[in-house]
């Protein structure tokens, strides 16, 4: 009998409302919209036709939904394409010294943009990668997949990129006036 008069407490209390661990509905505000992710970009590599573009000023991450994203800035490119070369590695060696160097992640990207990081004409520098050094003001902390950035050499108009990542997950490139798009996607 007393299982019973605490299972009609129980309900007696729930339809009136006072909270003995039931959940509330959530209000109309609170609800969720689920994000589609784009599919289909593959981990193979990726390749455009080396171009006269410009110089890199910049490069710059971004956290998104469903993806990482690298930017490269090459103002000096306008209409024109820049060119690229991305795809996995077993290991990161800078060009054209063949030297490793280490980057963190489950699986690596190398990324080589058709640009610069210096003005051909006076060889001033454009942008201030070190070899083997992370990229400067870039900072990867709580991305879901980017690990780490290194830069790698800017040698006869290309500058080497390498990017550790989780794992070797999917990856597109886009181009927008004056930069080069690198997303990596969170999963499969």
């Amino acid at each position: 009998m007393r299982t019973r008069r605490y299972g009609a407490v129980l309900a007696a209390l729930t339809m009136a409302g006072v909270g003995v661990g039931v959940a509330a509905p959530a209000t109309a505000g609170a609800a969720t919209t689920a994000v589609a992710c784009p599919a289909g970009w593959g981990s193979l590599p990726k390749t455009a036709a080396d171009t006269d573009a410009g110089s890199l000023t910049d490069i710059r991450t971004g956290e998104h939904d469903c993806y990482d994203r690298m930017v490269f800035d090459v103002p000096t490119a306008g209409t024109e394409p820049i060119g690229y070369t991305v795809h996995y590695v077993d290991a990161f060696y800078q060009d054209p010294s063949g030297i490793r160097i280490p980057i963190s992640g489950g699986a690596i990207i190398e990324i080589r943009v058709s640009a610069p990081a210096y003005d051909p004409e006076t060889h001033a520098a454009t942008y201030p990668g070190r070899g083997g050094q992370a990229l400067p003001g870039v900072d990867l902390t709580g991305y879901r997949t980017f690990r780490e950035a290194k830069f790698g050499a800017s040698f006869e108009g290309v500058t080497q990129v390498g990017l550790g990542v989780r794992a070797r997950l999917p990856f597109q490139l886009s181009q927008l006036s004056n930069r080069l798009v690198v997303d990596v996607a969170h999963t499969w």
